[in-house]
């Protein structure tokens, strides 16, 4: 079944949160904004491998990242929930100020490494190092976050993992059993898993837009949750949906609002 849901609003950071907003709500001084000076962190899509704390070692789930614009715009994921955030550098040192996250509910996998990651940002001021495709960002404590370069997913020959299902502003995560998938390929098919069934249709991209055919499923019984997950998930073909790009993230949007966020797998 579905983990407990919440409206996607921008805020001033959920409760579990706040740490991270009220420890870096000011520059320090000295600070600037992330600028040409910065080691190699800006302009690049670093995944979140995992957080080290009190010499204990937590692995990353799939589609944590962090990013950091030239302006100083920061932003990513938890684990879980989106973030944005404001990044100032002195000498090699970050620090993360002004959070804000949406407020989606998950499984207690990915919220418990969500909440670590983000106490661990929020702990005063990072020390940055750069080792080829490696970032590690080192509290003054001795808490480290490992990331690595990746490069960004192209819509076509990407196998899109299916992690949350969103309707009328709400947001529902997919369980980890669910494994639904989806790859567009280059010869116009876009084939894939619902949750239970497998899937095969057409898919047309023009101008921002995928237009998808009717679908072929078998015709396996699964878990009512997954066979839930599933007839969401058919409401996207014989339609056209809005698609965005973000890195490594696909977002699905079809006429009625109903979402679909995908993460690139690997």
């Amino acid at each position: 079944m579905y983990r407990q849901t919440h409206r996607i609003t921008l805020t001033a950071a959920v409760l579990a949160l706040l740490p991270l907003a009220a420890a870096c709500g000011t520059e320090e001084a000295g600070s600037q904004p992330a600028g040409a000076d910065v080691g190699g962190v800006t302009g690049v899509h670093w995944a979140v491998d995992g957080v080290t704390v009190g010499g204990t070692a937590h692995d990353a789930p799939a589609g944590a990242y962090v990013t950091i614009d030239d302006s100083g715009r920061a932003q990513g994921n938890y684990g879980c929930n989106h973030f944005t955030a404001r990044a100032s550098f002195d000498g090699d040192r970050i620090r993360l100020g002004d959070a804000t996250t949406t407020e989606m509910g998950c499984e207690d996998k990915p919220m418990k490494f969500e909440r670590t990651l983000a106490r661990t940002l929020a702990d005063g001021p990072l020390t940055t190092r750069v080792s080829g495709d490696r970032l590690t960002l080192t509290t003054d404590g001795g808490d480290s976050v490992r990331l690595s370069k990746v490069q960004d997913a192209p819509l076509t020959g990407t196998r899109w993992n299916v992690t949350a299902l969103g309707a009328d502003g709400v947001a529902q995560s997919l369980p980890q059993d669910a494994r639904a998938h989806l790859t567009f390929e280059e010869d116009g098919r876009v084939t894939g898993r619902l949750g239970c069934n497998k899937v095969t249709s057409t898919a047309t991209v023009r101008d921002g837009n995928i237009t998808l055919g009717t679908p072929s499923t078998t015709r396996m019984m699964c878990d009512a949750s997954l066979m839930g997950i599933e007839k969401r998930l058919l409401r996207m073909f014989d339609g056209t949906v809005q698609y965005r790009l973000d890195h490594r993230t696909l977002t699905l949007t079809s006429e009625n609002g109903e979402s679909v966020t995908a993460v690139a797998a690997g």
